[in-house]
């Protein structure tokens, strides 16, 4: 058994496994924060350099790097409310804007970080939110005792 962690509630504790930041949690959440360095860098250049060839594409990739930066926050300091929310959003923001990147592909000359599914970055937009939405469930809130 692990040892207990401290909660925000005094008198009670949670075993260190369902902690977000224990075990894959921190290779999940430095992956999210190495997919939110390349996806804001990338996007300041588009957008500074290159916006008027494809301002919809630029949008979409500084979207999607608050959307990383946010889920990274939120995984590293426990916030699993906020983590849940910004990771379905990246979710259904890879899906969507990868099945539209595939059937009009004219309002993406050039890629985004979603764009066609993540294609750019190795297809890890596409898998890191199923991982991440899984060690969110699998975490789950611990019992506390008292």
């Amino acid at each position: 058994m692990s040892d207990p962690v401290s909660t925000p509630h005094p008198g009670t504790t949670r075993d260190a496994s369902h902690d977000l930041r224990s075990g894959p949690g921190i290779i999940i959440v430095s992956v999210y924060g190495v997919l939110a360095l390349a996806a804001t860098g990338r996007s300041i250049l588009q957008i500074v350099e290159y916006f008027e060839r494809a301002p919809l594409s630029y949008v979409l990739s500084a979207f999607a790097a608050v959307v990383y930066l946010i889920a990274t926050v939120a995984l590293a300091r426990g916030m699993r409310r906020l983590a849940w929310v910004a990771i379905s959003i990246e979710m259904v923001g890879v899906v969507v804007v990868g099945i539209a990147s595939y059937l009009v592909p004219d309002a993406f000359p050039d890629r985004t970080v979603w764009s066609q599914f993540g294609n750019g970055y190795g297809y890890v937009p596409l898998v890191l939110p199923v991982i991440g939405l899984w060690w969110l469930a699998r975490s789950g809130r611990a019992p506390h005792t008292d």
